[in-house]
Protein backbone atom coordinates (compact mmCIF):
# COMPACT_ATOMS: atom_id res chain seq x y z
CA UNK A 1 0.00 0.00 0.00
CA UNK A 2 1.12 3.26 -0.87
CA UNK A 3 0.26 6.49 0.96
CA UNK A 4 0.83 9.73 -1.26
CA UNK A 5 0.72 12.68 1.41
CA UNK A 6 0.17 15.61 -0.28
CA UNK A 7 0.78 18.59 1.75
CA UNK A 8 0.19 22.78 1.86
CA UNK A 9 -1.26 25.83 3.19
CA UNK A 10 -5.02 26.52 1.61
CA UNK A 11 -4.84 27.70 -1.86
CA UNK A 12 -1.58 25.64 -3.40
CA UNK A 13 -3.78 23.59 -5.35
CA UNK A 14 -3.38 20.41 -3.90
CA UNK A 15 -6.71 19.03 -4.51
CA UNK A 16 -6.33 19.89 -8.32
CA UNK A 17 -2.79 17.94 -8.18
CA UNK A 18 -4.16 14.82 -6.43
CA UNK A 19 -7.02 14.57 -9.30
CA UNK A 20 -4.33 14.46 -12.13
CA UNK A 21 -2.08 12.20 -9.95
CA UNK A 22 -4.96 9.71 -9.34
CA UNK A 23 -6.20 10.31 -12.82
CA UNK A 24 -2.20 9.07 -13.60
CA UNK A 25 -1.71 6.17 -11.45
CA UNK A 26 -5.82 4.98 -10.85
CA UNK A 27 -4.71 5.79 -6.92
CA UNK A 28 -7.73 6.49 -4.74
CA UNK A 29 -8.51 10.04 -4.25
CA UNK A 30 -8.78 10.52 -0.24
CA UNK A 31 -9.99 14.62 -0.11
CA UNK A 32 -9.22 15.74 3.53
CA UNK A 33 -12.51 17.77 3.34
CA UNK A 34 -14.61 15.20 2.76
CA UNK A 35 -14.11 14.59 6.47
CA UNK A 36 -13.66 17.87 7.29
CA UNK A 37 -16.91 19.23 5.92
CA UNK A 38 -18.85 16.28 7.37
CA UNK A 39 -17.37 16.51 10.70
CA UNK A 40 -17.72 20.50 10.55
CA UNK A 41 -21.82 19.83 9.64
CA UNK A 42 -22.16 18.63 13.03
CA UNK A 43 -19.78 20.22 15.38
CA UNK A 44 -17.89 23.43 15.60
CA UNK A 45 -14.42 23.77 13.43
CA UNK A 46 -11.94 23.41 15.94
CA UNK A 47 -13.68 22.01 19.15
CA UNK A 48 -13.13 18.97 21.17
CA UNK A 49 -15.49 17.14 18.92
CA UNK A 50 -14.40 18.26 15.79
CA UNK A 51 -10.91 17.59 16.23
CA UNK A 52 -10.96 13.88 17.97
CA UNK A 53 -13.52 12.36 15.42
CA UNK A 54 -11.93 14.35 12.33
CA UNK A 55 -8.38 12.53 13.08
CA UNK A 56 -10.49 8.91 14.38
CA UNK A 57 -11.86 9.24 10.89
CA UNK A 58 -9.34 10.07 8.89
CA UNK A 59 -6.99 7.09 10.89
CA UNK A 60 -9.49 4.75 10.49
CA UNK A 61 -9.12 5.07 6.64
CA UNK A 62 -6.07 4.94 6.68
CA UNK A 63 -5.84 1.97 8.32
CA UNK A 64 -8.54 0.03 6.17
CA UNK A 65 -6.08 1.16 3.27
CA UNK A 66 -2.90 -0.05 4.74
CA UNK A 67 -4.57 -3.48 4.67
CA UNK A 68 -3.78 -2.95 0.65
CA UNK A 69 -5.62 0.00 -1.04
CA UNK A 70 -3.22 2.50 -1.94
CA UNK A 71 -4.61 6.36 -1.37
CA UNK A 72 -3.45 9.96 -2.42
CA UNK A 73 -4.59 12.35 1.01
CA UNK A 74 -4.60 15.73 0.45
CA UNK A 75 -3.50 17.92 4.06
CA UNK A 76 -3.48 21.42 5.24
CA UNK A 77 -1.06 21.16 8.14
CA UNK A 78 -2.57 24.19 10.61
CA UNK A 79 -3.22 24.32 14.49
CA UNK A 80 -6.14 22.10 14.83
CA UNK A 81 -4.51 19.35 13.99
CA UNK A 82 -1.85 17.15 16.01
CA UNK A 83 1.55 18.23 15.65
CA UNK A 84 2.86 14.57 15.21
CA UNK A 85 -0.44 13.65 12.96
CA UNK A 86 1.45 12.58 10.56
CA UNK A 87 4.31 10.70 12.13
CA UNK A 88 1.75 8.61 13.33
CA UNK A 89 0.20 7.94 9.85
CA UNK A 90 3.44 6.85 8.53
CA UNK A 91 3.58 4.76 11.94
CA UNK A 92 0.25 3.31 10.85
CA UNK A 93 1.06 2.66 7.31
CA UNK A 94 4.29 1.25 7.81
CA UNK A 95 2.92 -0.92 10.71
CA UNK A 96 1.02 -2.44 7.82
CA UNK A 97 3.88 -3.13 5.28
CA UNK A 98 2.85 0.06 3.70
CA UNK A 99 5.04 3.32 2.38
CA UNK A 100 4.00 7.12 3.16
CA UNK A 101 5.53 9.60 0.18
CA UNK A 102 5.46 13.21 1.35
CA UNK A 103 5.18 15.56 -1.65
CA UNK A 104 5.00 19.79 -0.45
CA UNK A 105 3.08 21.91 -2.53
CA UNK A 106 4.01 25.79 -1.84
CA UNK A 107 2.95 28.81 -3.69
CA UNK A 108 3.98 32.06 -3.21
CA UNK A 109 1.82 34.50 -0.93
CA UNK A 110 0.47 36.90 -3.54
CA UNK A 111 -0.91 33.98 -5.61
CA UNK A 112 -2.26 31.95 -2.32
CA UNK A 113 -3.87 35.67 -2.20
CA UNK A 114 -5.27 35.95 -5.67
CA UNK A 115 -6.26 32.09 -5.44
CA UNK A 116 -7.92 31.84 -1.54
CA UNK A 117 -11.33 32.99 -2.92
CA UNK A 118 -11.54 30.86 -5.94
CA UNK A 119 -15.17 29.33 -6.66
CA UNK A 120 -13.67 26.09 -6.84
CA UNK A 121 -12.77 26.37 -3.29
CA UNK A 122 -16.85 27.53 -2.48
CA UNK A 123 -17.15 23.79 -3.28
CA UNK A 124 -16.11 22.53 0.04
CA UNK A 125 -15.66 23.95 3.43
CA UNK A 126 -12.71 25.23 2.31
CA UNK A 127 -10.96 28.37 3.71
CA UNK A 128 -12.15 31.76 1.29
CA UNK A 129 -11.77 34.62 3.59
CA UNK A 130 -8.67 36.30 2.56
CA UNK A 131 -8.56 38.82 5.73
CA UNK A 132 -8.64 35.28 7.96
CA UNK A 133 -6.11 33.83 5.38
CA UNK A 134 -3.43 36.54 6.53
CA UNK A 135 -4.24 36.52 9.95
CA UNK A 136 -3.56 32.75 10.46
CA UNK A 137 -1.05 32.57 7.37
CA UNK A 138 1.81 32.86 10.50
CA UNK A 139 0.15 29.89 12.09
CA UNK A 140 0.01 27.93 8.81
CA UNK A 141 4.32 28.43 7.93
CA UNK A 142 4.93 27.08 11.15
CA UNK A 143 2.53 24.30 11.20
CA UNK A 144 4.15 23.25 7.51
CA UNK A 145 8.17 23.58 8.82
CA UNK A 146 7.00 20.94 11.45
CA UNK A 147 5.99 18.64 8.62
CA UNK A 148 7.73 15.33 7.73
CA UNK A 149 10.59 16.03 4.95
CA UNK A 150 8.91 15.30 1.27
CA UNK A 151 9.82 13.31 -1.37
CA UNK A 152 9.30 16.26 -3.93
CA UNK A 153 8.67 19.50 -3.19
CA UNK A 154 7.02 21.90 -5.44
CA UNK A 155 5.94 25.63 -6.61
CA UNK A 156 2.38 24.60 -7.16
CA UNK A 157 1.90 28.43 -9.09
CA UNK A 158 5.04 27.34 -11.67
CA UNK A 159 4.05 23.62 -12.20
CA UNK A 160 0.82 22.89 -14.00
CA UNK A 161 -0.94 20.40 -12.11
CA UNK A 162 -0.37 17.85 -14.93
CA UNK A 163 3.04 18.40 -14.65
CA UNK A 164 3.06 18.24 -11.27
CA UNK A 165 1.09 14.77 -10.72
CA UNK A 166 4.14 13.01 -13.55
CA UNK A 167 6.85 14.67 -11.33
CA UNK A 168 5.05 13.50 -8.37
CA UNK A 169 4.94 9.86 -9.97
CA UNK A 170 8.27 9.96 -11.04
CA UNK A 171 9.84 10.43 -7.66
CA UNK A 172 7.24 8.01 -6.06
CA UNK A 173 8.83 5.41 -9.12
CA UNK A 174 12.45 6.41 -8.07
CA UNK A 175 11.93 6.32 -4.00
CA UNK A 176 10.60 2.51 -4.63
CA UNK A 177 13.83 1.96 -7.02
CA UNK A 178 15.88 2.99 -4.23
CA UNK A 179 14.10 1.24 -1.81
CA UNK A 180 14.31 -1.90 -3.69
CA UNK A 181 18.00 -1.62 -4.24
CA UNK A 182 18.37 -1.14 -0.77
CA UNK A 183 16.96 -4.16 0.39
CA UNK A 184 18.86 -6.25 -2.50
CA UNK A 185 22.03 -4.29 -1.11
CA UNK A 186 21.53 -5.80 2.04
CA UNK A 187 19.68 -2.51 3.24
CA UNK A 188 16.64 -3.82 4.43
CA UNK A 189 14.87 -6.52 5.82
Amino acid sequence: MKLVFIYGQAGAGKLTVAKELAALTGIALFHNHLVVDAVAAVFPFGSPAFVRLREQFWLEVFAEAAKGTSLIFTFAPEDTVAGDFPDRVRALVEAAGGQVHFVRLTVPESVQDERINAASRHAFGKLTSLALLRQLRPQFIAAMQAMPEPILSLDAAATPPDAAARMIAAAIAEQDQADVGGTEAGGGE
